[in-house]
């Protein structure tokens, strides 16, 4: 059984930020695999299916960012899936936009939102899908914050739809071979 987290906040006014991809990714995963969402008591939307014969649990955290672990840890808990299975779709403020990097374990590198699943967890040893939203301007928080809830112009929307559909077609390899299989077809 694997576990895929798309990283975000809910409500109206996060929808189509930065901040939001791993929501927006993890929906295309679902509706290309056929796996609708419901509301959970993990404070989590979460939804099932199954990919080549697979269970695949998808799981939106309704915690906001930064809380994101006390979603992800009881999920994982309750249905006993090992943090190997757990794949986490998250966006980088330290990548240029569009780019796709792959892991099998890290440090949250910033993140609130990974750093409160790997305190959750007590582990980094999960796989990620990280998508570079672009590298911010200006190092306050203020500044940060801003661009991280900001919103995507159309042209970047353009360059982030191949971007997620690399993301979807990576999360799949991870479930159908591995993340080293994954990392060598969809990195860069």
């Amino acid at each position: 059984m694997y576990m895929v987290v798309g990283l975000g906040n809910p409500g109206r006014k996060y929808v189509n930020t930065r901040h939001n991809i791993g929501y927006d990714v993890v929906d295309a995963f679902c509706s290309k695999n056929g796996i609708k969402f419901k509301a959970s008591k993990f404070k989590a939307m979460v939804g099932t299916g199954m990919l080549d014969g697979e269970k695949v649990i998808a799981v939106k955290p309704t915690t906001f960012m930064n809380l994101s672990g006390e979603a992800v840890a009881p999920i994982a808990d309750y249905y006993d899936i090992p943090n190997e299975n757990i794949i986490v779709i998250s966006d980088d403020k330290t990548m240029e936009l569009g780019k796709l990097r792959t892991r099998a374990s890290g440090s949250a590198g910033g993140h609130n939102g990974l750093k409160s699943i790997i305190l959750c967890l007590g582990s980094d040893e999960f796989p990620r899908v990280k998508i570079g939203i672009g590298e911010a301007q200006g190092g306050t928080h203020e500044e940060i914050c801003n661009f991280v809830l900001g919103k995507f112009s159309k042209d970047e929307v353009k360059v982030l739809t191949d971007t997620a559909v690399r993301a979807v077609l990576a999360v799949e390899t991870i479930i159908r071979g591995g993340v080293r299989e994954a990392i060598q077809k969809y990195n860069g």
